[in-house]
Order: structure tokens, then C-alpha cells, then sequence
């Protein structure tokens, strides 16, 4: 089948469909030597996802009773989105950090706050109305895509997470999405990584009300720890498995600090909203109401931090408030 790959150790990777930009996300098979398997991060939930996974069981000659576990990563709709519903065919126990999924109900929960949040929080930040009414639109969508929602057992970092019956070491970053975990194989130098670290796409890091108030602070310190690690292969959400791990967290380093020197530049020439700041940023590439979600919350996780270094301050203005440059 041509949307599963094998790799050494046996990681399979299978290739599940999803909207636009991305189209599809990494999901990982692992299975162990009793014939059973554990699912990492199973997609969103769309009847173009059930068919994926309906024709991998297939061609694996396997049923829903060999998944032993599930395994979210981050509580997006593209990782988490289908777990309550493979769940709900498997009888298998849906695995993820306490945070990710305190997060999950945050945004899709009894007590979900996120949907009428992130408008106002926007606003806030100068955001026109015209905006403000396609991102709530844009965050009501996702609910079908999330829904039925698991019942969930937490991952302990402190302690190995046997996969594949290997013991992967569980480790805890966050800025993408708080409580977001990888797992780490030092025996091979194999990582599971998420969308903590990507190939060719920058992780998007954004602020968001009722979440991390420092998610690129957070994301900056997740990318030097997870740097630091002997990491020969890495086992991305998205796009291929690549090498050069090191490099590529190097990379995003980089990447933040130069869009952060761009933010402060905007600055330069006097108070602004976020709002201003991200059509700065971002203008020339933001289309689409999914698009400028990202792209404002990204904006202001680059405010925050030059907020924190004393780069910027932030000011009252009238119902909304103003980011300004701080002369050195």
C-alpha cells in the first residue's frame, strides 16, 4: 500500500489525509512482537481519515482489537481529532499529557472557552470585524473533526513508554501546543517527534487566551533541550522523515530570532496593534481565515517575548492596547 512506509526498528508511517495547507499528517504504527500495535497520533477525524485507516487494517491483515494504544503527541484536530473514534472501535487506552489534554477541553470541552476567547482576545489586538467573524466560523468547524473525544489515561514523562516493544523516553515541550510530547529512542537515535520540530515548515507558535502567556519563550527552550539529543532520524507530523535533526532546531532558532528583530523593527516606527504587526509579518501570505488565525497568534507570541527581554512595552489604548518599541 502505498501510503504506508516501513523503517528500521519497525516504525511504519502511514500517511492520512486531511484540509488544506498541509493535506496530510504523519500517523505511526508500532507494532510489537505479540502481533498487537500502537497508534501515534491518528489524524482528524473525516470520513476520508476512516477510510485511510480502514484500508491500512486491511492491507496489515489486522483488526481493531491489535491496537493496544493510542498516542496523541498535541491536542490539534490533525493528531487528536480521530482518537475517540479509533477508541471507540479498538477499546484501546488513548495516551497523552496531562496538559495536552487539559488543553483539548479548553478548546472542545463541556467547558470550552476558546471559541468565543480567541475572537474577543483578537479584537482586543486591533483585529477588524470582518476577521473576527471568519475565525469564529473557522474555529466552530473543527468540532466534528474532534468529536467523539476519548477517555484518556496521562503519559508520566519521568518514566519509559514502551512502543513497539521498545522503551521510548517521553519528553515534554511545549510553544506549538502546550503539553506537547516526543519520544525518544537512544538506542537507535530515533524520535518521534510531532510538530515539535519540522522539516521545511516552522511550527506555528502562537498566543492564545487561557493557554501558555509565553509560547515562544516556551517553544525557544523545548528546541534547545530537544537539540541536545543524539538524534539520528526524526519522525516528523508532517512532510518526509528527515536526518540533520540538530540542524534543523538550529535552524528554527534562528528563524525566531530574526522574525523577532523584524517585529521589533516595525516597532521602530511607533506604536502599533498586533494586528499591525502581523499584517507587517505576514501580510503578503495570510488569505484565508485559517491562515490569519495563525498568523495573529504567532504575531503576538513575538510581541510577548520582546515584552519579556524589555524590547517592547505594552500600552491601553481606548478597548484595545498598543505594542511599542523600548529605546535601548
Amino acid at each position: 500500500m502505498e501510503n504506508i512506509q516501513s523503517w528500521e526498528g519497525g516504525v511504519l508511517r502511514v500517511s492520512i489525509p486531511m484540509g488544506l495547507p498541509l493535506r496530510q499528517v504523519n500517523s505511526y504504527l508500532l507494532p510489537d512482537q505479540d502481533g498487537r500495535v500502537t497508534v501515534i497520533d491518528p489524524g482528524p477525524h473525516t470520513l476520508a481519515a476512516e477510510l485511510a485507516w480502514q484500508e491500512v487494517l486491511e492491507a496489515m491483515n489486522i483488526t481493531w482489537t491489535q491496537v493496544r494504544d493510542i498516542v496523541v503527541t498535541h491536542h490539534h484536530p490533525d493528531h487528536y481529532g480521530l482518537a475517540g473514534w479509533m477508541q471507540s472501535r479498538s477499546g484501546a487506552r488513548v495516551w497523552m499529557t496531562e496538559r495536552a489534554h487539559t488543553e483539548a477541553g479548553l478548546a472542545w470541552g463541556d467547558e470550552a472557552i476558546l471559541n468565543e476567547a480567541l475572537p474577543v482576545f483578537f479584537r482586543r489586538h486591533g483585529m477588524p470585524e470582518e476577521w473576527i467573524t471568519g475565525i469564529r466560523e473557522h474555529l466552530e468547524g473543527f468540532l466534528p473533526e474532534v468529536t467523539p473525544q476519548p477517555e484518556v489515561t496521562y503519559i508520566n514523562a519521568a518514566e519509559p513508554f514502551v512502543m513497539g516493544s521498545r522503551k521510548w523516553q517521553p519528553i515534554i515541550t511545549g510553544g506549538h501546543a502546550p503539553g506537547h510530547v516526543s519520544f525518544y529512542h537512544g538506542g537507535s537515535g530515533q524520535i518521534l517527534c510531532g510538530d515539535a520540530v519540522l522539516p521545511q515548515i516552522s511550527p506555528n507558535v502562537g498566543l492564545q487566551p487561557g493557554s501558555d502567556p509565553q509560547p515562544l519563550l516556551t517553544f525557544l527552550q523545548g528546541l534547545q533541550e530537544l537539540r541536545s539529543l543524539r538524534v539520528e532520524l526524526a519522525f516528523p507530523g508532517h512532510r518526509e522523515p528527515f536526518p540533520g535533526f540538530t540542524a534543523r532546531a538550529d535552524s528554527l532558532l534562528r528563524h525566531h530570532e530574526e522574525r523577532l528583530d523584524a517585529t521589533a523593527a516595525l516597532l521602530a516606527g511607533g506604536p502599533l496593534s498586533g494586528f499591525a504587526v502581523c499584517e507587517g509579518l505576514f501580510r503578503s501570505r495570510i488569505a484565508t481565515a485559517h491562515q490569519m488565525r495563525f498568523a495573529m497568534s504567532e504575531a503576538l507570541a513575538h510581541l510577548a517575548e520582546l515584552v519579556r527581554r524589555g524590547r517592547a512595552g505594552e500600552t491601553e489604548a481606548g478597548s484595545g492596547l498598543l505594542f511599542s518599541a523600548v529605546l535601548e
